[in-house]
């Protein structure tokens, strides 16, 4: 059902059809043109409003705190229902300012990491320091879409069977954070060799099961610690609640739904955020941007599944360091100053079905050997 209502196409003409074959990136030239009208049209764009990050991550967290509140005291199945759906889409784009936090420069948005960690990132059991730092290796020019990069896999030259693997793995990820923070956070401060483990390879949101984190150091050291505290002790306190009978299953059940409505809904997110076409060699940057893409509108369904400006997301890798509230502007002005034959344009699609079904299609086709 979802997909078929986020098949409704807008009627923009810079959005492209999405096309079958896949993308040859690898030799792909910088578009220097591109790149510099990028750096030029956005330099009064670089600064973030912290009076919006606060506002719009504190509405959507109070809404989707208040509509989980609603589902668990729903009187019908069906409101219950109602309450669980705006709960996932409030939470999720709250959740999503953990990518912001990412890029943005702290001292620019002062006290917005401690907050969001505890108003957002305890509560969904997912700090921010499981994506600092490894957010930055995927930005990273040299090691996009390589064996280096943790949020990297070349999907579209994997079997058919993968994509619905992925998802499977969102559905189950409130239950892996339960137990990473409620159980292995605790037991790994006892056994130092499953310290080595935890944080080497289930303490990062990442794809790539080949990457290994290493240990944190120096400020960012004294952020994990602080924040993995507060995941610890929440997490602890949910099963301690549960398994005593204060917190009831019923509740608890649509607790762990709605962060897996959450988790689903990013991950689908994310099969459509990059083409997944490289196979593991350095891109240029100009071929790293049209291996991913962007869903400009004008419709307003990726405000709901690609929200916090992520439905940019072949702009924000052009430009990592543009504020979320930033982007559509950008957008506008690339799109209306560059020529038709710009890069730029070839990174734009009209639809989330659309490059779900080129996804599906490019892991049926044999495997392209150069």
């Amino acid at each position: 059902m979802m997909t078929e209502i986020l098949a409704l196409k807008p009627a923009d003409a810079s959005a492209r059809e999405v096309p079958g074959p896949r993308i040859r990136l690898s030799g792909v030239a910088d578009d220097r043109a591109m790149m510099r009208a990028a750096a030029e049209l956005t330099r009064d764009l670089q600064k973030p409003k912290p009076w919006l990050y606060w506002t719009d991550c504190l509405v959507s967290a109070a809404i989707g705190y208040a509509a989980l509140i609603g589902a668990v005291m729903a009187p019908t199945v069906a409101w219950a229902l109602l309450a669980c759906v705006v709960s996932v889409l409030a939470l999720y784009r709250a959740t999503l300012f953990i990518h912001e936090i990412t890029h943005v420069k702290h001292s620019l948005l002062p006290g917005f990491r401690v907050g969001w960690n505890v108003l957002v990132g305890m509560p969904m059991m997912l700090p921010s320091f499981m994506y600092e730092g490894i957010h930055a290796i995927h930005h990273a020019r040299t090691r996009y879409g390589t064996a280096e990069d943790p949020e990297y896999l070349p999907l579209a030259h994997m079997k058919p069977y993968t994509l619905p693997l992925f998802l499977l793995v969102s559905v189950l990820m409130p239950v892996g954070l339960l137990i990473r923070f409620g159980i292995l956070t605790p037991l790994s401060l006892l056994f130092p060799k499953l310290r080595r483990v935890v944080i080497a390879k289930y303490s990062g949101l990442q794809i790539n099961p080949s990457y290994e984190r290493k240990a944190p150091t120096g400020e960012f050291r004294k952020q994990w610690a602080f924040q993995e505290t507060i995941c610890s002790i929440w997490a602890i306190g949910v099963i301690a609640t549960v398994a005593t009978g204060i917190f009831p299953l019923g509740a608890f059940a649509i607790y762990m739904a709605v962060i897996a409505g959450v988790a689903v809904i990013n991950q689908v997110r994310t099969l459509v955020a990059h083409l997944w076409e490289n196979e593991g060699e350095p891109l240029t940057v100009t071929a790293q941007f049209l291996d991913s893409v962007n869903v400009p509108g004008p419709s307003w369904l990726p405000y709901f599944w690609a929200p916090v400006g992520l439905r940019y997301h072949a702009l924000h890798h052009l430009l990592p360091s543009l504020p979320y509230h930033s982007l559509t502007e950008a957008h506008r002005r690339l799109s209306e100053a560059l020529a038709t034959d710009s890069a730029y344009h070839k990174a734009n699609y009209p639809t989330l079905t659309g490059l779900m079904v080129r996804l599906g299609r490019n892991t049926m086709k044999p495997r392209e050997r150069n």
